[in-house]
């Protein structure tokens, strides 16, 4: 008769990382593209965590890499009305490569070091990229992680 009081045990959800890619369009022009790490069952923060993200210019230059690696792994784009945002669930493989990648180029103006790093990036694999990307997340100063990334992928296109 113990049996009474038992509950039946419910499967819990998964605690591996999920990722989103929101896609914003401002205008004409004018897009921004953004990772986002989503909260599990796991974490205490009930809040989606920035990872990566990339407006402007950069992503101007960029956008049919971007698109191209986006679409290697199944991951397909529509065109999105201006004001509007687009949100695409992203494996961790992409998810890291991307987050990446927008942190890198962000804050970088010269278009030759850019092609480098984008270069280096799409050749990392996946243990490299979560490597630098937990880095750049994680430490007391991104900043200069990020620059010491830069000179890593600068300097193995020579």
């Amino acid at each position: 008769m113990a049996h009474r009081n038992l509950k039946p045990i419910r499967p819990a959800r998964s605690a591996a990382p999920r990722y989103e890619l929101r896609l914003y369009r401002h205008g004409p022009g004018d897009s921004e593209m953004r990772v986002y790490r989503l909260p599990v069952a796991a974490s205490k923060d009930g809040e989606p965590v920035f990872v990566g993200g990339l407006r402007g210019a950069g992503l101007e230059r960029f956008e049919p890499r971007i698109l191209r690696i986006l679409r290697h792994h199944g991951v397909r784009l529509g065109p999105g009305a201006p004001g509007q945002r687009n949100v695409q669930g992203l494996d961790e493989e992409t998810a890291l490569v991307l987050g990446l990648l927008f942190r890198t180029l962000a804050p970088m103006r010269n278009r030759d070091n850019m092609q480098a790093c984008v270069d280096g990036i799409e050749r990392m694999g996946r243990e490299e990229a979560a490597y630098w990307l937990g880095m750049v997340m994680h430490r007391h100063r991104p900043r200069r992680i990020l620059q010491a990334l830069r000179i890593v992928l600068n300097a193995s296109e020579d």
